[in-house]
């Protein structure tokens, strides 16, 4: 039977409304805010720009407002497909299953958005189109009837930073053609009130703030993180082409079951991780048992986008508090390059071509590497959550014995396993060689040949916020910023920020004191006065909940400038094992 002619006045909208279906780009209440008489929408309904485009019909699509778009062809490249499910630091997000040319995002103007779950925090993939930062305040609303706000800023598709993006597009599109230059997407989050079930997120009125994606963030509830590290660049590899990595990490905590984090951290390809195994140490790069297989998402690999990370699925498995295990991982295609931790201070291995995951000796594994790339996370289950260690070089454990987990983090995950007085938290090291709080020394995009991380304040959401089960942050870092003649009040700042953004997030906020350093080419008297004036106010400011004097620890009572002898590594920087023990020592566990 043929249709009946509408009505005069009567639109195809409103009668797809009346029908109960609002097509894409259109759902709007007579407010603006896109609630309407059934309340809030799925982001997806409500999808009202077109920031994704096909390369050969750019003119289709208009994230800006002056014809310029993101490529499909290169979010394709990167691994942002039409519905694919993304995890961007710690949170389940799904790119839009949309065409080219269709609408795909929403423009922040105070929608009501449809979104529920319990977690520590919302998670949206956003970009901005203002040629500078631009953001608002929102509203979420709980399954209990209470409210509460939240603050979302979005960096330029085009002018915000490499070093906080999910992901670079090595293209823009226009009418006129391509051009080469970045395009980049931010992974953002904003706190959420502990315990309570979401029901609506209403977006903030900013103009030119495009969301993509929203969901809740887990909490990570029932699980503590025991082992983790920091990426510290993307530098060029081998290249390795169908070989297994065999990495060896040290727990902290232990617990009956197992998970383990793979970062494709500042990547601009996927890559493919075909099988993946864990087993107890029993002497380099032999099991003392058969590995045992882990999976992702019920599939024996995964491939994980660029920018994008992969849990494995939950796997029962008795994982010793501080011991050694083996994580082995094979990698079938071509890795030239990959996201590492450089300075491992542990032998791992690589094997010849093959997968040897399942190889319970050590014959394959015949070469050594002394980096740690792609893992970043082991997680046991139970536990009351962990500690989360953020520094550099003397925090990542250089000069302390290669093999023998003598960095202060480890020194002091032992003192809690053996104390009863306070949790016995996870410790989770996310220190990095050569990092600095404000400065970048990796710009966060492409190859790199510096391996000392982007700065603390832009690591500081990944490597600490989106930590499995973090409670208590320890900051202890700004030598490198003082020893590269950044001033007290640079450092100041910054780490005032850092406590602020953590107790936003509800954790206990910890400072620890710089070391001296005299002797060492950098360390000028005048950088020691920079020091002083950072130890200072660490001590007298009150802006952390505690403080961790480790200066008063290790240096020379008759000489404050250096370090003890007996403490120093002889390199007048960096502690050795017995200064590095005096540190976790120093730590009144109360404080944690």
């Amino acid at each position: 039977m043929r249709p009946r002619s509408l009505a005069p006045g009567v639109t195809a909208v409103v009668l797809a409304a009346l029908l109960g279906a609002v097509p894409a780009g259109t759902a709007r209440a007579a407010d603006g805010t896109g609630g309407g008489p059934s309340g809030p929408l799925p982001l997806a309904r409500l999808f009202d720009n077109r920031g994704i485009g096909d390369d050969a019909h750019p003119e289709r699509a208009d994230l800006d407002g002056s014809g310029g778009s993101l490529s499909a062809r290169d979010l394709t490249a990167a691994g942002w497909t039409p519905g694919r499910a993304l995890t961007v630091q710690g949170a389940r997000l799904t790119w839009p299953r949309t065409r080219p040319g269709r609408p795909d995002n929403v423009r922040a103007a105070g929608q009501s958005v449809r979104v529920g779950g319990r977690g520590d925090a919302l998670a949206f993939l956003v970009t901005g189109t203002g040629g500078a930062d631009v953001g608002g305040s929102g509203t979420v609303s709980y399954r209990d009837g209470t409210r509460s706000t939240y603050r979302l800023t979005a960096p330029d598709w085009r002018a915000g930073p490499a070093a906080t993006k999910a992901v670079t597009l090595p293209h823009v599109n226009t009418p006129d053609g391509r051009l080469t230059t970045p395009a980049r997407l931010y992974a953002v989050t904003a706190a959420l009130r502990a315990g309570r079930e979401v029901a609506s997120v209403r977006l903030p009125r900013a103009a030119g703030l495009h969301v993509f994606a929203l969901s809740v963030r887990a909490s990570g509830r029932g699980w503590s993180g025991s082992w983790a590290t920091a990426t510290s660049g993307h530098p060029a590899l081998g290249p390795w082409s169908d070989r297994t990595l065999r990495l060896v990490v040290h727990t902290s905590v232990g617990g009956p079951r197992v998970r383990l984090r793979f970062d494709n951290t500042f990547a601009s390809a996927p890559v493919r991780i075909a099988g993946a195994t864990v087993a107890v140490q029993a002497a380099g790069a032999g099991a003392r048992r058969t590995p045992v297989a882990l999976s992702f998402g019920r599939a024996p690999g995964v491939e994980i986008p660029a920018g994008a990370q992969a849990f494995s699925d939950p796997l029962a498995f008795a994982v010793p508090e501080d011991t050694n295990l083996l994580v082995s991982f094979h990698l079938p295609g071509t890795v030239p390059a990959a996201p590492v931790h450089r300075l491992a201070v542990q032998r791992s291995y690589l094997s010849e071509p093959g997968d040897h995951t399942a190889d319970g000796s050590a014959t394959a594994y015949t070469t050594v590497l002394t980096s740690w790339p792609l893992l970043t996370g082991v997680d046991v289950g139970g536990g009351p959550g962990a500690v989360v260690a953020l520094g550099d070089s003397i925090t990542d454990g250089t000069m302390s014995t290669t093999d023998a987990n003598r960095r202060w983090p480890n020194v002091l995950a032992a003192r809690l396993l053996g104390q009863r007085a306070v949790p016995r938290y996870g410790v989770l090291n996310e220190g990095i060689s050569g990092n600095r709080v404000t400065a970048e020394v990796y710009a966060g995009d492409g190859i790199s040949t510096d391996t000392s991380g982007v700065s603390a304040l832009h690591r500081f959401d990944r490597d600490v916020l989106a930590q499995t089960s973090a409670r208590t942050a320890i900051v202890f870092e700004g030598i490198n910023d003082v020893r590269w003649q950044a001033g007290a009040g640079q450092v100041v700042a910054g780490l005032r920020e850092l406590a602020e953004r953590g107790h936003a997030r509800g954790l206990r906020m910890l400072a620890a004191t710089l070391l001296p350093c005299e002797g060492e080419a950098r360390c000028t008297a005048a950088v020691d006065t920079e020091r002083v004036a950072v130890n200072a106010w660490i001590r007298d400011a009150g802006v952390f909940d505690g403080v961790l004097d480790f200066d008063a620890a290790v240096r020379d009572p008759d000489h404050p400038a250096r370090i003890l002898p007996g403490y120093d590594s002889g390199d007048h920087l960096h502690p050795g094992d017995t200064g590095l023990a005096a540190l976790a020592d120093s730590v009144d566990l109360r404080l944690l």
